[in-house]
């Protein structure tokens, strides 16, 4: 058992014990930072308190953590992004939420050449050393955490439930899915089930955690286009796949509102060069 893990896990359900919305949560850590949250819980009856400690010790021994905002261990590129959550519960490696990484999004119900773009572009980031980023649905997202676990990289899996539902698929091999290789994240609740309105909740933090967001496959609604449209809004650089007479309709909509077309592997390797330096440059700066 780790006593600083328990401590922020306690303090994490006390945040959604009270004050419970994300704008309040947000709002008392600014203030009184993760701390104040212990003055909350001395509020609490006897009852509740045990209540509280006890399920931070159950989520303690299944080795999931939690980072709240004005940790240091809160992502900088996070932490300044619209929409950030006030906290998170992770599994895993939570030192790959600060690395350099690309976001990747697209549709659950992928075509072939999506499935095999989404493929190439994982395997590549990671190839590079960067961390890939995506939301663990099937189709492009699935494809992409395997093919750069499968290169030897590292990624992270942002989910759309509380981390309690979170569980290793069978599609992804153990020795590859490994608590070093791997942080999965919740801004949730940990018992909260997976509904579309987290779906499209969480795209923020696939968006704020990545240097860009790569959109394979975006349909003319949906989360994936309300992703990228969110990424563009935001400040971060959209990276949509071109794939010319068959380009996806919500691809298409977000090169005109100012994504960077990427039609070949090349020009994909080319953008991670260049944001691989700026980001360098950026951290060298600071």
């Amino acid at each position: 058992m780790n006593a600083g893990s328990v401590t922020e896990l306690t303090r994490a359900l006390t945040a959604f014990a009270h004050p419970r919305t994300p704008g309040r949560i947000g709002a008392l850590l600014r203030k009184d930072g993760p701390a104040g949250l212990d003055e909350v819980l001395a509020t609490f009856d006897a009852d509740l308190q045990r209540q509280i400690h006890e399920r931070a010790l159950q989520l303690d021994a299944r080795d999931v953590g939690a980072i709240l905002w004005g940790d240091d261990r809160y992502p900088d590129r996070l932490a300044s992004a619209p929409g950030a959550p006030p906290l998170i519960f992770f599994w895993g490696n939570a030192e790959l939420l600060s690395q350099r990484g690309l976001s990747m999004c697209g549709s659950r119900h992928v075509s072939d050449l999506g499935l095999q773009a989404a493929s190439i572009c994982g395997g590549e980031v990671a190839r590079r050393g960067m961390v890939v980023m995506s939301g663990y649905a099937r189709g492009v997202d699935e494809a992409t955490h395997l093919a750069a676990l499968e290169q030897g990289g590292c990624t992270v899996v942002v989910l759309a439930e509380g981390i309690d539902h979170f569980r290793r698929k069978r599609t992804y091999p153990p020795e590859h899915f490994t608590p070093e290789r791997v942080c999965a994240v919740s801004q949730f609740p940990p018992s909260q089930p997976w509904t579309a309105g987290g779906a499209m909740t969480r795209n923020a933090v696939i968006v704020g955690l990545g240097l860009a967001l790569v959109v394979v496959e975006a349909g003319e609604r949906g989360g994936t286009l309300a992703a990228g449209e969110h990424a563009l809004k935001v400040g971060r650089r959209v990276l949509a796949l071109d794939f010319d007479a068959h380009t996806p309709v919500g691809n298409r909509m977000l090169l005109e509102r100012g994504a960077v077309a990427v039609r070949n592997r090349q020009d994909l390797l080319d953008q991670v060069e260049l944001l691989s330096e700026a980001s360098l440059v950026q951290l060298t700066l600071t």
